[in-house]
């Protein structure tokens, strides 16, 4: 068996959770065995509410969001005492909703034809860039408490920050097409408890949810899912063909988030396990290509997803136009994507 092993890896410190946020990219290859905004920049980094569209449901009841969208497809836990509501009716119009005490109180939009105005899915960043001005430093007050987030230049291009009437908008953009690749409608109360940027405070810092009340394996098996579907969402709307699941591939997958939380060493390559086609060979999965993306302490699907897609040898692996089938597995922030070309006999 020959096996020819290619690895791509890059750092992030996103200032979150006092932790470090890292991505690692492996290709493995095996022969034949295996609307346009309103306004101006004088209207800085500030845009009332839409009367329509995804980001008017910010704050409305979850009542509001079924009469207008149905019932989600599937229902995932999170780790900030909301509950995903997945509407993936197709890859085109993909969002997700985060309902707290039957409230919206963030939203998550990808798909290519979701409806967001002010901004749209795929709309030209120089052209946002333009017309808006974006703040290096942000502060919000809230129960008697005050917040500063603080955005680094990295930040500021690649995901800034906004308001929408009474929500903030994180803006996540696509460095390599210089679109927007999604948003992120976030309420005051959820961003300081994420706070996925820099952040200062004065007063009592708000406590994430009760670990003891998180049932995290649940927890993880929805960012699993979410991860799927998101990279489906973005390979629809580069014209290729979405991927499938293979459980398989899947449980090897998560082997290699576990064993990289447990070693405490964050590669590809295990110590005891072997590199990715050792895995995949002990795994009994057969194929012909095979890539590997991993990353460790995102706070959630969506967050690792516009990592991954913003580093280039991950976005290869999550575009290869070879690639059939998908398993992915998730242990404790540990990402692990395992991506194949099945082997057809």
């Amino acid at each position: 068996m020959i096996s020819i092993i290619l690895v791509i890896g890059l750092y992030f410190n996103f200032g979150t959770d006092d932790t470090e946020e890292h991505l690692l990219q492996e290709v493995s290859t095996k022969p034949k065995v295996d609307q346009d905004l309103e306004g101006n920049p004088e209207s800085a980094s500030h845009l009332n509410m839409p009367e329509d569209g995804i980001v008017s449901l910010m704050g409305k009841t979850s009542a509001d969001l079924v009469n207008q969208f149905g019932k989600p497809v599937r229902i995932d836990p999170s780790l900030y005492g909301y509950e995903w509501w997945i509407y993936a009716i197709n890859y085109d119009q993909y969002f997700q909703a985060g309902i707290k005490d039957n409230k919206v109180v963030t939203l998550y939009a990808a798909g290519s034809e979701v409806h967001i105005p002010p901004l749209k899915i795929g709309q030209s960043a120089s052209e946002i860039y333009s017309k808006m001005v974006f703040e290096t430093n942000i502060s919000l007050d809230l129960n008697d408490s005050s917040y500063k987030f603080e955005l680094s230049e990295d930040d500021l291009n690649t995901r800034p920050l906004m308001m929408i009437g009474n929500v903030f908008a994180q803006l996540y953009i696509d460095k390599f097409s210089g679109t927007l690749s999604s948003i992120r409608l976030i309420d005051a109360e959820t961003l300081i408890k994420q706070h996925p940027y820099e952040m200062v405070y004065k007063g009592t810092l708000l406590e994430v949810v009760d670990e003891a009340l998180i049932n995290e394996e649940e927890v993880e098996r929805g960012k699993e899912r979410q991860i799927f579907d998101i990279t489906n969402v973005f390979r629809v709307r580069s014209h290729l063909e979405p991927l499938e699941w293979d459980e398989q591939t899947a449980q090897v997958a998560w082997a290699h988030s576990k064993d990289m939380f447990e070693s405490e060493q964050f590669s590809h390559v295990s110590n005891e396990f072997g590199d990715l086609a050792d895995r995949l060979e002990t795994g009994n999965v057969f194929y012909q290509i095979a890539g590997e993306n991993i990353a460790a302490n995102y706070m959630d699907a969506p967050a690792v997803m516009e990592g991954w897609l913003n580093s280039k040898g991950h976005r290869e692996s999550l575009l290869n136009e070879q690639f059939t089938h998908l398993g992915v597995g998730v242990y404790k922030k540990h990402y692990t994507q395992n991506f194949i070309e099945k082997w057809q006999e």
